[in-house]
């Protein structure tokens, strides 16, 4: 099998999975700004492909049809239109590169057809995203389409992480992981179904806040937290529990492997997102929930979970016998 052939398609599986993570980001960005109805149509932006600059570009009518389309109270905004726009780009980006990631792999057809056929799942899911994306402004941006939309993105980016660890097993087998204790899969097992429920639950309390960001616009934001119901402080409390969960596995990793090792560095890179989505939430919950907050306290929920997939991967992958595999040569891999 040609070994350019191969590194061109992990080169563009990592470019997805970063343009997946983006598209996350710009997803909470929309949100938190409330600029979700920036753009009232789709796949045009007040029926043109590149949105106006100014209200002036619009018909003198465009309040009355878009009513007429049950949008009512349609104002435009250039700063929300670009914002919601941007979105829309980087998301076509991501569907270009998992388009172009399906067709490099295959030439895995004869060596291992499964990722092949992962790789296409990934093009059909990134496509099923695009029209739930059209469905979400559809529906004027009911709260459980966002959520489902960002649940899918979490789908999509777990499985073309899986797609592309596959594609390396054999440099994962060198990985020895027989110093850890047998339950330490079962612990990140479990870390995982508890960030997947910590997500969940956040997706609660940020359907409250866009319940409260579009009724009480006299309030102002530092008082919404009086509005959150009971599931916003269990949401709070969790996050402790799952620190001390990771803190164990991090603290295994660093006790039984050598520090280059890859496992060790994923670890580093877990305990630093977790410190950051929590800084992040604490921000939210003191300081009158700030809108810069939101979409960097969901990227780094999002991350927390494709950081920990990655993790347990490897592991499924790793001999326990062989010799450790560092970072680097991993990375020289791709």
């Amino acid at each position: 099998m040609n070994d350019q052939a191969i590194l061109n398609f992990r080169r563009l599986g990592l470019l997805t999975i970063l343009a997946v993570y983006l598209v996350i980001l710009a997803g909470g960005i929309v949100r938190a700004s409330g600029a979700g109805m920036g753009c009232p149509d789709w796949p045009t932006c007040f029926g043109q492909w590149v949105p106006p600059t100014d209200e002036s570009q619009l018909p003198a009518n465009y309040h009355e049809i878009y009513a007429q389309r049950g949008y009512e109270n349609t104002q435009f905004n250039p700063v929300k239109t670009w914002t919601e726009y941007s979105n829309r780009l980087v998301g076509a980006t991501t569907g270009i590169l998992v388009l172009l990631t399906a067709w490099a792999s295959r030439i895995f057809l004869r060596r291992d057809k499964t990722i092949f056929y992962l790789s296409l799942t990934n093009l059909f899911l990134i496509g099923f995203q695009g029209w739930l994306g059209s469905s979400v402004v559809a529906s004027n941006l009911k709260p459980y389409m966002i959520t489902l939309h960002m649940l899918m993105a979490l789908l999509i980016v777990a499985l073309v992480i899986y797609t592309i660890a596959r594609s390396q097993r054999e440099t994962f087998a060198n990985i020895d992981s027989s110093a850890l204790p047998p339950r330490f899969k079962t612990v990140l097992a479990a870390a995982m179904g508890m960030t997947l429920l910590q997500v969940a639950m956040g997706t609660q309390v940020r359907e409250t806040v866009d319940f409260l960001s579009h009724s009480a616009n006299s309030i102002d934001r530092q008082f919404w937290r009086e509005g959150f119901p009971i599931i916003f402080y269990v949401h709070r409390s969790f996050s402790s529990i799952i620190l001390l969960t990771n803190l164990w596995l991090f603290w295994k990793l660093r006790r039984t492997l050598s520090r280059q090792s890859l496992l060790v560095r994923t670890g580093y890179v877990l305990l630093g997102l977790i410190v950051t989505a929590i800084l992040a939430g604490v921000s939210l919950d003191r300081l009158g929930m700030p809108p810069v907050a939101q979409p960097i306290h969901l990227l780094m929920a999002n991350l927390i979970f494709g950081v920990q997939f990655f993790l347990f991967i490897a592991l499924r992958y790793s001999s326990g016998t062989g010799k450790q595999a560092s970072a680097g040569e991993i990375l020289q891999n791709n």
